[in-house]
């Protein structure tokens, strides 16, 4: 009976990753197809009267609000998920970023309807960004508290795999439709990977809905638990948690979005690559992201020292990502390419791993609150303005010399922050019977 029984948790606990997995995908392909269309579209749609470099950063802009929404929708929806359970909130937050992304792609452009082009952009961006803001949180916990003993960076890197595959989708669909002539691509075809979003969201509701409530959260539920309001405790018990969390998110977030939507706008306008062969690049990058990013909570998992293992994952991109824009800046397709793949690695070990650490830090009761503003928060102020502070240092300069300086100072910011908030408690009981693995101390 008691094998049996063990099957039964270790079905309950894939199907559980698998359900992260394929919901996270989805949401990430929302979210990432905005940021590859403002980099591409949006400014020639729905900012015409912007001409050249300020018609980009408006347009970069209007991605930045979906940030901006993101710590409201980890504010609403982690209430919800750390009162009323994980499982009701992921269903809410999956129908919100597909109705949302669909409307985009039946919005008119400004010529159709004019100023009013613009303001119902930001304010649909407004609603998948507080989707987004709530989806996250809820991925990692319900795939990480339903994984067995020792194992929750392994499930919660499910979620995370989201990311990598719903960016690759993101790379794919508007590959296939730049192939288009110009006038159909910005007609019409755009359009076509936000329409195609609302298929997906029946599958990924499909699979959710069979997933179980985690069992950390059903536990405090039976035993009536809960946290009254999560925010206040989160804001009142643990502020040092919070901002530790904000900036060991910050590469993690950020890296992503210098290579495939800064670099993608700077390679297209400002060199002399095409919108193809430079998404191209970037599709490659996302199929080693996707082959690699596993790896690294396989390493977090197998070694004594997680602060060990953070330094080995994220040292080398200090050197790698300058010289990923080094080599973009060479104008040579073959170097461009090397230069992004071999720029993804680092941060994208160091991703993986990432979920598992940051929700082993906060008590269950408030988990999904803390890790929500934490990733949301960081999205708002580093991760969602990477594009925007890029592409103001690459105006006001010149020279793509100081965004390479941000992009080190993001990339040691992150190891800082997060070596630091490994020495905090670790709230996981599961990894804290794992001694040392668990680094409640310092390593």
């Amino acid at each position: 009976m008691g094998a049996i029984s063990a099957r039964e948790r270790s079905r309950t606990a894939n199907r559980a990753g698998i359900g992260a997995f394929i919901g996270s995908t989805i949401e990430w392909f929302d979210f990432y197809i905005y940021g590859t269309a403002s980099a591409l579209v949006f400014d020639k749609v729905f900012f015409p009267e912007l001409d050249g470099a300020v018609g980009t950063l408006v347009a970069f802009a209007t991605f930045w609000i979906g940030f901006l929404a993101r710590p409201l929708g980890g504010v609403v929806f982690g209430h919800i998920g750390d009162r009323l359970g994980r499982k009701k909130t992921l269903v809410i937050t999956l129908l919100m970023m597909g109705v949302s992304t669909t409307l985009i792609g039946v919005l008119p452009g400004y010529a159709q309807i004019g100023a009013w082009a613009p303001v119902l952009l930001v304010l649909i961006r407004m609603v998948q960004g507080i989707g987004l803001g709530g989806e996250w949180g809820g991925s990692v916990l319900i795939a990480s508290e339903h994984a067995p003993k020792g194992k929750s960076i392994l499930y919660g890197a499910f979620a995370q795999q989201g990311s990598p595959v719903g960016n690759t989708l993101s790379t794919v669909s508007f590959l296939a439709i730049s192939q288009l002539p110009d006038e159909a691509f910005l007609g019409w075809g755009w359009r076509i990977p936000f329409l195609a979003s609302a298929l997906l969201v029946v599958v990924g509701l499909f699979i959710r809905l069979r997933v179980t409530e985690s069992p950390a959260m059903a536990h405090l539920i039976e035993r009536k638990a809960v946290a009254k309001l999560p925010i206040w405790e989160i804001v009142r018990s643990h502020p040092t948690l919070l901002v530790l969390g904000i900036g060991a998110c910050t590469i993690g977030l950020s890296a992503t979005y210098f290579k495939t939507t800064f670099a993608l706008s700077w390679a297209t306008s400002e060199l002399d690559f095409d919108k193809s062969s430079f998404l191209t690049i970037i599709l490659v990058a996302n199929i080693v992201q996707i082959l690699v990013q596993p790896f690294g909570a396989v390493i977090a998992t197998a070694m004594r020292s997680w602060s060990r293992a953070v330094t080995i994952m994220l040292l080398p991109e200090v050197v790698l990502l300058p010289l990923m824009f080094v080599l973009i800046s060479t104008n040579d397709y073959v170097l461009a390419m090397v230069g992004v793949a071999i720029a993804t690695v680092p941060h994208c070990l160091y991703y993986a791993a990432l979920a598992g650490m940051l929700a082993s830090r906060f008590p269950a009761q408030v988990r999904y609150t803390g890790i929500s503003l934490c990733y949301q928060l960081c999205g708002t102020i580093l991760g969602g303005t990477t594009p925007i502070v890029g592409q103001f240092l690459l105006n006001q300069t010149g020279s793509i010399a100081a965004v390479i300086g941000y992009a080190i100072f993001q990339v040691l910011l992150t190891l800082g922050c997060m070596l630091v908030l490994l020495r905090r408690p670790n709230h996981d009981d599961r990894a804290q019977a794992e001694g040392p693995r668990a680094e409640a101390v310092p390593a």
